[in-house]
């Protein structure tokens, strides 16, 4: 009974939230069609654009948006190079994305609609080289995590954490590449652990990484880009074919101890195993890393949504709203490295399966394991 109670509070509470969040923000006359206009112009919010805008892809890092005494709104932003070479005109534009004054304004032929660059010119085919905030914040990882391996295979190379125990940002990194190794490499790979660790250790760091500067306000979801976990599962993907022998295949393809008549109906299941593997590396890490930024933007998008109602409401839902949010912020980290954990861990499970033969290897691989 307590159990049907709790469900139909939830049930309650979510109605009354996408009650709020559907209700249309409008203002109120004030004598003249005009002044409506600005009225409607100044308490509207657009939580999809806020929600779109932060969770999509842009040509800059936009931290906040805020408006002087005189009406005139104001960007706090990093301006990011566009590069832009025009098929028709045979041209090459290279010039910053400020140059577009948040889509005010069209340059060399360009202007920015919403999050796209188009041309001012119908039909005009262009290519697009631009370093986006995804782009960048991907080299930033890269270097970080460049920084972080060569400093700590350093202080290995100065003896120190070989006799002594390991200090600062190496006490930091060698429990996680134990755990990588002796919980996702060992148990999963057997006696070829060793021959897959650089690969793992690389893609664990890489997205742990990446979801963790993703974490900070104002930066780049980057993992929750359908376009860097499809990168990353096709080279999975990649790795997992070419770690397969003749039985990993002979399975697939003439499934043993199966009777005849079934096989012709596990085979093409066999075979849409193979790219499902991988298909389900690529979603997991990408829903699950949208799924919590647009949370948090949800949560903190009421607080504007209620004071567009009433300031009163807004200002007493705020204190609850950043509750949450700080919240959510902390599964978000912890999220993160569960992540990361997760598409290694599974990349380890599917590269084993690849490799595995008989019933004889699988007995020496778990002796390995064991060992």
């Amino acid at each position: 009974m307590d159990g049907k109670r709790v469900k139909s509070l939830l049930v309650a509470v979510f109605s009354l939230f996408l009650t709020f969040i559907s209700f249309p923000v409008s203002a109120q006359e004030h004598g003249g069609h005009s002044a409506q206009k600005k009225e409607a112009k100044k308490v509207k919010f657009d939580a999809n654009e806020v929600i779109f805008g932060h969770v999509l892809d842009n040509y800059e890092f936009h931290f906040l948006t805020y408006e002087s005494k005189d009406g005139e709104e104001h960007h706090v932003s990093i301006p990011l190079p566009v590069i832009l070479y025009s098929k028709d005109r045979k041209k090459l534009s290279v010039f910053s994305s400020s140059r577009f004054h948040h889509g005010h304004e069209a340059y060399e032929g360009y202007r920015k609609e919403g999050l796209k660059i188009v041309s001012t010119t119908p039909a005009e085919k262009f290519y697009d080289f631009s370093l986006t905030r995804n782009v960048v914040q991907m080299i930033i990882s890269l270097i970080l995590l460049v920084w972080i391996m060569i400093t700590v295979a350093n202080r290995y190379k100065k003896g120190e954490g070989v006799q002594t125990a390991p200090k600062g940002l190496q006490g930091f990194i060698e429990p996680v590449i134990t755990f990588v190794r002796d919980d996702v490499g060992k148990p999963n790979l057997g006696k070829n652990y060793r021959k897959y660790m650089p690969y793992l250790l690389t893609v664990f760091f890489f997205i742990l990484i990446n979801n963790l500067v993703g974490l900070i306000p104002g930066t780049a979801n980057v993992t929750g880009n359908i376009a860097f976990t499809l990168v990353l599962g096709v080279i999975s993907f990649i790795v997992i074919l070419f770690s397969s022998n003749s039985h990993y295949w002979g399975h697939i393809f003439w499934p043993p101890g199966v009777p005849l008549g079934v096989k012709f109906i596990m085979i093409p299941v066999e075979i849409m195993s193979i790219f499902t593997k991988p298909f389900a590396l690529i979603i997991r890490l990408f829903a699950n890393m949208i799924a919590g930024h647009i949370i948090i933007i949800c949560l903190i998008s009421l607080i504007f949504i209620f004071g567009a109602l009433s300031k009163g409401v807004g200002w007493g839902f705020s204190p609850i709203s950043v509750g949450f949010t700080i919240f959510i912020y902390f599964i978000e980290i912890l999220v993160a490295f569960l992540q990361a954990y997760i598409f290694t861990n599974l990349t380890a499970v599917f590269v084993g399966q690849a490799f595995e033969g008989g019933h004889e290897d699988v007995d020496k691989h778990e002796d390995a394991v064991i060992v």
